[in-house]
């Protein structure tokens, strides 16, 4: 299994649904979160741990030493099942690697749940399947993929 996720490190960042704002964070990392059939809850285990310590933010001198948890930072986690297209034949991607609700939903629900708790706060979150309208500023810009499969 490889569940997948796209951080980005933002100076701010929100979700807005149906013109109206659901969610948003300031400093901290704006999370879009792949689920992909045959995931686990032994990849959110290592993604958690992975996102609150990721070492992205700057220190003193400007060089990226600080995690999440070093800079008392938010996150906020988007459901993304685009994030699993295969884009191998044609031009249309395909989603046949997306994991169905049944996965999906207690897996991105789980990867908010421990992720709030490695940080000692709430994890923002976008409406699962909802039409979203996300905004950030990436700050840097600093993106990073990281991918469940790597942990084998």
């Amino acid at each position: 299994a490889h569940m997948r996720l796209v951080i980005q490190r933002v100076s701010r960042a929100s979700v807005e649904i149906a013109g109206s704002i659901h969610s948003e964070i300031g400093t901290g990392l704006m999370i879009l979160v792949g689920i992909r059939e045959g995931d686990t809850i032994a990849d959110v285990d290592w993604l958690v741990g992975k996102t609150a310590a990721m070492r992205i933010f700057p220190d003193d001198n400007g060089v990226m030493n600080r995690s999440l948890l070093d800079v008392d930072g938010e996150a906020l986690a988007v459901s993304q099942f685009t994030l699993n297209a295969s884009t191998k034949k044609g031009n249309r991607p395909s989603y046949i690697h997306a994991a169905g609700h049944d996965t999906a939903i207690p897996l991105y629900e789980a990867y908010c749940e421990k992720l709030s708790t490695a940080l000692g706060k709430p994890v923002k979150r976008g409406v699962f399947g909802a039409d979203m309208q996300v905004s950030l500023v990436n700050d840097g810009p600093v993106t990073i993929i990281i991918d469940s499969l790597l942990k084998e």
